[in-house]
């Protein structure tokens, strides 16, 4: 018996709709699609180190503990929910992660999944290596599966890929003889 095809669609902030809409065009009916969203677990550290610089350590006593974390939560949980929404498939999987962005995508594909659905997080005006943030970069060289990388929005044309360096000369074969 075969098997349905396991997906994960990874959703980060700004580009998740477009990775969404990608992926439910190409994903046959019965693939098994988890989405993904992972909170970085810098965030609450680097916010309150902001705010006690702001308003000293004291203001640590005062502020519920986790709260940072509390909104975060309902921010991916939110996110999750109006993904499957916009899916429309009765058995999508929501998966909530927290920390290293670029680990925790890796690890949820690290065993038995079967596709990989990406968007471009980076320099979104031109075709290259730059349409790659760092987290995206880290997951697409290190999944163990294979990516579909897609853009979120309209592609760049081709004109958007930068002339080489003045300095460069096409390679020519080596020929012997006259």
């Amino acid at each position: 018996m075969i098997q349905p095809v396991r997906v994960v669609v990874w959703l980060v902030e700004g580009t998740w709709q477009g990775c969404l809409d990608e992926a439910a065009q190409i994903l046959p009916p019965d693939a098994q699609v988890a989405l993904l969203h992972v909170t970085p677990s810098d965030v609450s550290e680097i916010t309150e180190a902001a705010t006690a610089g702001l308003l000293g350590r004291a203001s640590r006593a005062h502020r519920p503990t986790g709260h940072f974390e509390d909104v975060a939560d309902d921010e991916a949980s939110e996110i999750l929910r109006t993904a499957a929404t916009r899916l429309g498939r009765e058995s999508t999987e929501l998966v909530h992660r927290r920390g290293r962005v670029e680990r925790e995508v890796v690890g949820a594909v690290a065993e038995g999944v079967d596709l990989l659905v990406v968007a471009r997080d980076g320099d979104r005006s031109r075709l290259g290596p730059h349409s790659l943030g760092h987290a995206t970069r880290f997951v697409v060289d290190h999944a163990p599966c294979p990516v579909l990388l897609v853009w979120p929005d309209e592609a760049p044309g081709i004109e958007s890929i930068p002339p080489p360096p003045a300095h460069h000369t096409p390679h020519r074969p080596h020929r012997e003889g006259p």
